[in-house]
């Protein structure tokens, strides 16, 4: 009798090691996590690459002195925590503690988004759901596409719909659009005010990267107001973007929709409204209709969020 060859199994997946990689990545060194789990860092050393020769991947790179995750580490994080979660929900269970299961909601954010109005329209699913755990990604859209695509994000919210050539095939909802406020710090925004907008000719500027849709509406507009101002800066971060310009380091746009949010935050003040530089938000998702409660919470949301401004004429300064 001839026995066929039994093929092997695929190698089994440490959950030491990959407990001690997690436990780095969220205490924020080796040796923060050496201390929390009580061993040598020689030993938690060892451990992640090991982890790493298991998964012949990389899971960190060295910047500025510091212990980054590649790609392939974020991705294998995002698995550990839901890994280490499911098993506090498990040890739980079993100690008659009678936790239930939470809903989660998995959000991918396009790092241009502004942050704001990120938050105005997750906010109301936390509210809806109190056992809800919203989970936020935040990465440039093409990247957040091809996360959607393997069902490791539930939407992705992005300034900019699915196009045709994508290869993936998801479902783009417009949640809303508004136009676009100018602001400055107060000594910057008496002087601009005056003669805008030919004013704009030689200001310092804090514009989005040219990709995005609010940097092609702005530069259109420049265009068609025949202005020149000179770029002080290029961000991909929206959040960071504002924070320069608060800072008096340029004039910079921001969606009219939050302007009240950015004059406090930033003590800042509005140059000039422009209706006719819009930006629109879209959710996408792999199913056309979700049945996702924290979904259908966010869609009610946005009618709030885009509620329309007062008119404003175009180009039209800002009040003081």
């Amino acid at each position: 009798m001839t026995i066929g060859k039994i093929d092997s199994p695929s190698p089994w997946l440490n959950y030491h090691h990959l407990l001690y990689f997690w436990t780095v990545v969220r205490e924020g060194s080796v040796s923060a996590a050496a201390r929390k789990l009580r061993l040598a860092q020689s030993t938690v050393s060892g451990q992640l690459k090991a982890l790493e020769a298991a998964f012949d991947v990389e899971l960190f790179r060295r910047a500025a002195g510091k212990m980054v995750l590649t790609d392939a580490g974020s991705g294998v994080y995002r698995y550990a925590d839901e890994i280490f979660a499911l098993g506090a929900e498990l040890r739980d269970s079993l100690a008659a503690r009678s936790v239930t299961r939470r809903s989660r909601l998995v959000v991918g954010v396009a790092d241009v988004m502004p942050k704001l109005i990120v938050q105005r329209l997750l906010a109301p699913a936390l509210g809806a759901d109190p056992e809800l755990r919203l989970i936020c990604h935040e990465d440039h859209h093409d990247r957040l596409l091809a996360d959607l695509a393997l069902h490791e994000v539930d939407v992705v919210l992005s300034d900019t719909p699915v196009a045709r050539t994508d290869i993936i095939r998801a479902h783009s909802r417009l949640l809303g659009e508004s136009g676009a406020s100018l602001f400055a710090k107060p000594k910057i925004t008496e002087r601009l005010r005056r003669n805008f907008p030919r004013s704009m000719n030689g200001a310092s500027v804090l514009l989005p990267i040219a990709a995005t849709s609010l940097r092609r509406a702005l530069t259109k507009w420049f265009d068609a107001n025949r202005v020149s101002p000179v770029i002080r800066g290029e961000f991909q971060d929206s959040a960071l973007l504002t924070v320069f310009g608060g800072l008096g380091e340029g004039v910079f746009a921001a969606p009219t929709v939050i302007e009240d949010e950015i004059r406090s935050q930033h003590r800042v003040e509005v140059v000039a409204r422009l209706p006719e530089v819009t930006e629109r938000m879209y959710a996408i998702t792999v199913d056309r209709r979700s049945r996702n409660p924290a979904l259908a919470a966010i869609y009610r949301s946005a009618r709030d969020v885009f509620k329309p401004a007062a008119p404003a004429g175009r180009g039209q300064p800002g009040a003081a």
